[in-house]
């Protein structure tokens, strides 16, 4: 896999450590909503240091095949990041999966730039990692990703108990799985229809 890849709108990059004033940028802007839907952070994620700590992590990761976080620009502006999606816990052989998670700054939702740059992750994720089954998981309550996931091609599996700790408690989860089978059925905001 390549870690630089376009969209009609969009660049999706997998960046180095030199990043990381647009990386915590990015995350500052729109704390509270990230915060609402993820686990606690730790005491310093908001540093540079720790942001260039973790983006290290993952680029070698990227590069080991693990975990491809991409971070997303509108191609008229390659200096401000608007979202990331991460493509993680790829496990090979027998169950030949992986996770897929995603976050987009509010300035931008409503733009379709979601779908885009997850449909083209799909097709990546089955073109070239050669996976066989992708999951995500989404609060019930969070209509807007659950909308996003079943756009793009996502079928519902059901709920997931207790599957995650936030701020305290153990929340349920709707499961979403996306199979290699399902890959022409992506959702192309180009077009703005299902292919």
């Amino acid at each position: 896999m390549l870690f630089d890849y376009e969209t009609s709108r969009l660049r999706l990059k997998v960046v180095h450590a030199d990043a990381a004033d647009a990386v915590l940028d990015f995350y500052l802007r729109d704390r509270e909503l990230f915060e609402k839907y993820e686990p606690d952070r730790m005491p310093n994620f908001y540093t540079l240091q720790y942001q260039r700590q973790m983006l290290l992590f993952e680029y070698n990761m990227s590069v080991q095949g693990k975990l491809f976080r991409f971070y997303i620009y509108e191609k008229n502006n390659s200096s401000r990041i608007i979202g990331t999606i991460c493509v993680h816990n790829i496990n090979r052989g027998y169950t030949s999966s992986c996770e897929v998670g995603y976050k987009f700054s509010s300035e931008v939702h409503h733009r379709g730039y979601a779908s885009e740059a997850l449909s083209r992750i799909m097709q990546l994720v089955f073109s070239e990692l050669k996976i066989h089954r992708a999951m995500a998981w989404v609060l019930p309550d969070n209509r807007a990703s659950i909308r996003l996931l079943e756009r793009v091609g996502f079928i519902r599996e059901g709920i997931s108990r207790g599957y995650l700790l936030l701020h305290g408690v153990w929340m349920d989860h709707v499961q979403y799985s996306m199979l290699d089978s399902d890959a022409g059925l992506f959702y192309s905001a180009d077009s703005g229809h299902i292919q």
